[in-house]
């Protein structure tokens, strides 16, 4: 196994965090410092900022309907809850895969696999993600949607096309193969919609169903299995 790989399902990090921990100097192997990231790991001597490194854990997927006020982050210098505060898995490191801003619920996972993460946060992979955004500004209009579907023009440059349809009058259903910082949100203000409240009802194959606000479940091998595979697509 190569290191990066090591350190990613060690929980250290996704593969690419990992990769640059170790060009970074961070990390000894068999007492020295090691700055590749492909060598082959045939010692469980090594060690991270001078701690050592357990080694790889059995790999998990939670699901986890996130809360507003959560933060999708491993820890917080605000002192506001962590999403990994809200699983109570005292064995692994997890992170969570991708984020959803403070305010905006629903659908969120939290593994320690780090290859995983990568395969499906990469934009190379266009995983796609499924937001519900209630709106103000009710009705919203067929030239709207045709707008979100089609793609907006952001001071970050044009998104890309997506699928947008209407379940209710002031609530617009995306999906979406890219993941820009607060991207729902600016798509339809950039429309004329100011976004009231925001949720993430489908990541890839996996819906958020019924699971309530602030649960958490553990992913069978075969959803997993198939999350994994559609990033391979």
């Amino acid at each position: 196994m190569r290191l990066a790989k090591y350190l990613a399902q060690s929980g250290v990090a996704s593969r690419r965090g990992a990769t640059e921990i170790v060009r970074s100097g961070r990390v000894r192997v068999d007492g020295a410092v090691e700055l590749d990231p492909a060598r082959a790991i045939t010692t469980q001597d090594v060690w991270l900022d001078g701690a050592p490194v357990a080694g790889p854990a059995e790999l998990v997927v939670y699901a986890l309907n996130k809360p507003a006020g959560v933060v999708s982050t491993a820890r917080d210098s605000h002192v506001r809850v962590a999403v990994v505060e809200l699983i109570a898995d005292e064995t692994r490191r997890l992170y969570p895969v991708g984020r959803l801003d403070a305010q905006t619920t629903g659908l969120i996972l939290l593994t320690n696999d780090g290859e995983l993460a990568n395969l499906l946060t990469h934009p190379r992979y266009e995983v796609a993600k499924t937001y519900r955004a209630r709106v103000a500004g009710a009705p919203v209009r067929r030239a709207a949607l045709k707008a979100l579907a089609d793609g907006v023009e952001l001071d970050d440059g044009r998104t890309l096309p997506a699928r947008a349809r209407l379940i209710a009058p002031d609530v617009i259903e995306l999906e979406l193969r890219e993941g820009r910082k607060r991207q729902v949100r600016r798509m339809c203000e950039a429309v004329g919609h100011r976004v009231v409240a925001l949720e993430r009802v489908r990541f890839g194959s996996l819906e958020l169903g019924d699971l309530a606000c602030g649960a958490h479940r553990l992913l069978s091998a075969a959803e997993v299995a198939e999350l994994r595979a559609q990033a391979r697509r």
